[in-house]
């Protein structure tokens, strides 16, 4: 970092360091802030009605099939998702992928989806053995734990999409689109093998995984594999993403679905978004930690940019929230050691490893000093939490899982007395 200036852009927090690539224009605003001006000056009700053209014609006219595939976690855009698809006259069949991280938020709120939107839906439990030593090496070789549920989320509509005959798979938002405007909305780009393998899969298929250096086997990996290109064809899949066709705006929906259908919110210790991934123990925690070590930033300045872009919190009050957040230490190590088989000390060992020697100092055993993104960003103006008047529209119906102390592994069944 010494002796180079990074370049940030003048409206967000991100840097020149994002992973998925990023450009400026003359006047240093990014191209995730250029690309989200489209929000505010496309034609969404025409795009809307593109889309219902698009969909229209996966309608199963006999009644004998679905229409599409729905992808869904007990967290993120799935209630939304699930809501746009319904309203489209569609008849979706719901998949999941389970990631054996699972809190009981998610599983709620998972249950309670099905009841609410009255869908059928598809669990896939992979051998816990397998999705464990498969963890654990990604953890091992690439810092990452979260390989095996982008994996297992990415390609298990896919290969049930093939298995059932139903052609559609209908996506959220595309996150390269929202990050970094990697696209406009106006190219409508779809599901490809070659985003999940760059972005998704971090450049590793699965049978990348299989090496002299570990003990996985064909029957560890072989339900991660891709379809051919063939298989996609002749049976036509496509996925469509619904942020090129509505306007998204993930805090309004999400207020609109804990408003409507009850949708749980959690808080977290490394930022002030509560509906980002409340359904999983590690996403905001080891799986984000790990992310600020190699990166140099965390799911918080993601979540500061796009409320900055949303014009609901200013560029000063951004900074504040990830200086507060984003050196909070990561919670349940402890229950992810315990659940892969590793001593915390192993654990720690593997997250120093992984600390990238632009982003961090170390000054002795054990102790770093953190160079990282924010630290190159000034406030203007100093700034109060309570002056961040728009703060409070993350705690609508946020509900407490201090109490926790396991994984859920398997889980179902809703109780709504919370």
């Amino acid at each position: 970092m010494k002796n180079k200036k990074i370049q940030f852009c003048k409206k967000c927090l991100y840097s020149e360091y994002h992973p998925l690539g990023i450009t400026f224009d003359s006047k240093g605003i990014c191209s995730g802030c250029q690309i989200h001006e489209e929000k505010n000056k496309l034609d969404w009700n025409s795009r809307y009605e593109k889309l219902k053209q698009i969909v229209n014609k996966y309608k199963n006219k006999n009644k004998n099939n679905y229409d599409c595939i729905v992808p869904v976690t007990g967290a993120g855009d799935s209630y939304f998702i699930l809501h746009s698809v319904k309203k489209l006259g569609l008849n979706p069949l719901v998949v999941t992928y389970n990631k054996y991280f699972n809190t009981s938020v998610g599983i709620k709120n998972l249950s309670n989806l099905r009841i609410k939107f009255d869908c059928d839906i598809l669990y896939q439990n992979i051998n816990p053995i397998s999705v464990k030593k498969i963890t654990k090496y990604t953890l091992s070789e690439f810092g990452n734990i979260y390989w095996p549920v982008l994996a297992g989320q990415t390609v298990f509509p896919v290969q049930i999409a093939i298995n059932y005959n139903i052609p559609l798979i209908i996506w959220g938002a595309h996150q390269g689109i929202e990050q970094v405007g990697m696209y406009s909305y106006e190219h409508e780009v779809e599901m490809t093998r070659r985003y999940r393998h760059d972005h998704d899969l971090f450049g590793f298929e699965a049978d990348d995984l299989i090496t002299l250096n570990n003990n996985l086997t064909e029957s560890d990996i072989w339900q991660y594999r891709y379809p051919s290109d063939n298989e996609l064809n002749k049976f036509g899949i496509r996925g469509i993403y619904l942020n090129n066709f509505i306007r998204w705006d993930p805090l309004a929906q999400h207020i609109e679905m804990v408003n409507k259908f009850d949708f749980l919110s959690t808080s977290f210790e490394r930022t002030f978004d509560t509906y980002d991934h409340p359904d999983c123990f590690n996403y905001m925690n080891l799986h984000d930690y790990l992310k600020l070590c190699k990166h140099g930033y965390s799911k918080v300045t993601d979540h500061a940019c796009r409320e900055i872009r949303f014009g609901r919190i200013s560029r000063d009050q951004g900074i504040h929230l990830v200086k507060k957040f984003e050196l909070n230490k990561p919670k349940n190590l402890d229950l992810f050691s315990k659940w892969a088989g590793i001593n915390e000390e192993g654990l720690n060992f593997i997250i120093n490893k992984n600390k990238n020697n632009f982003f961090w100092k170390e000054l002795d055993v054990n102790k770093w000093k953190f160079k990282g993104l924010s630290t190159n960003l000034k406030m203007m103006n100093k700034i109060k939490m309570n002056e961040i008047t728009n703060f409070r529209h993350f705690f609508i119906r946020n509900y407490d899982e201090k109490q926790e102390q396991n994984y859920i592994t398997f889980g179902k069944g809703y109780n709504n007395e919370i």
